[in-house]
């Protein structure tokens, strides 16, 4: 709950990065075993989480944009001529 409220309160990239920070120190005091592959993963890839206050924005549209293609994808169980899916997809899709 800590860590998705940094992202509710904090509005500048200074104040994210500091409480991201002491919610690491605090996951790490805990003690708690499952949040150790979290809290690493996190401290591996903190400066692109922390890309996300320049802009506020995330890749979920185009994480969804990539749902759709695989769904059409599959309705056809693949693709045999590359150019015409990616014709139906921009017909469909642009």
């Amino acid at each position: 709950m800590q860590l998705g409220l940094i992202y509710y309160q904090a509005k500048t990239k200074d104040v994210a990065l500091t409480r991201l920070a002491r919610w690491y120190d605090q996951v790490d005091k805990s003690g708690f075993l499952s949040f150790g592959t979290i809290a690493r993963t996190i401290q591996t890839h903190y400066l692109n989480i922390i890309n996300f206050f320049d802009r506020g924005s995330t890749n979920a549209a185009s994480e969804s944009f990539n749902a759709k293609i695989k769904a059409f994808r599959s309705q056809f169980r693949g693709v045999r001529d590359k150019a015409f899916f990616l014709f139906r997809l921009t017909r469909l899709y642009a």
